[in-house]
């Protein structure tokens, strides 16, 4: 029986998903998985620039092609060549069917925490960040695609854990914390 667990952090862009891994990463030093890096794999492998245009296009592309599990699928994947002695980070996962795909391979040991913040702070910090910074415009589009084509709004309503990220960075980390400690991960 599998003792480790599997954490994905869930929420829309800008919520602090990345922020999140970055303080678990360190503070834990267990090893995560990006679903961003199966996009972006795709786009190096044709040649395409990293933008938000065909990060949008490669995505939606390879759902069409391979259906909706591809990601869960290479991700998974990539989870079971982690799993040791440590817990493994899951970053990102997006769609409502992932969700249930990882549920049904990892079951109890499976793990969810939504990062929330609203539209207008999201947007704030997708247009300051230094890589890939986003319009108001593209923002809202890309919340728009994530929920409407992607169903994301599933795993996080059914995240197991919820933090409010409206706050300070140190707020975000004592809340992940509580977590950590209450689920007995570290």
């Amino acid at each position: 029986m599998l003792k480790n667990k599997i954490i994905a952090i869930v929420g829309l862009p800008g919520s602090g998903k990345s922020e999140t891994i970055k303080f678990l990463v360190e503070k834990f030093g267990w090893p995560k998985v990006y679903f961003g890096d199966v996009t972006f794999d795709e786009m190096k492998r044709r040649g395409l620039e990293i933008n938000e245009k065909n990060e949008r296009l490669v995505r939606e592309e390879l759902r069409a092609q391979f259906g909706q599990l591809i990601y869960a699928q290479r991700v998974i994947e990539k989870t079971k060549s982690l799993l040791g002695n440590e817990n493994v980070l899951v970053e990102s996962l997006y769609s409502w069917p992932e969700y249930l795909e990882f549920k049904k391979e990892f079951g109890q040991n499976f793990i969810t925490i939504a990062v929330y913040a609203p539209p207008k702070v999201r947007y704030a910090r997708l247009g300051m960040r230094p890589v890939r910074p986003l319009s108001g415009q593209e923002c809202q589009s890309r919340d728009y695609a994530q929920i409407e084509n992607l169903s994301q709004a599933g795993p996080i309503a059914m995240a197991d854990h919820t933090v409010d990220n409206n706050g300070t960075i140190e707020n975000l980390w004592l809340q992940i914390e509580e977590i950590i400690k209450a689920e007995k991960l570290a």
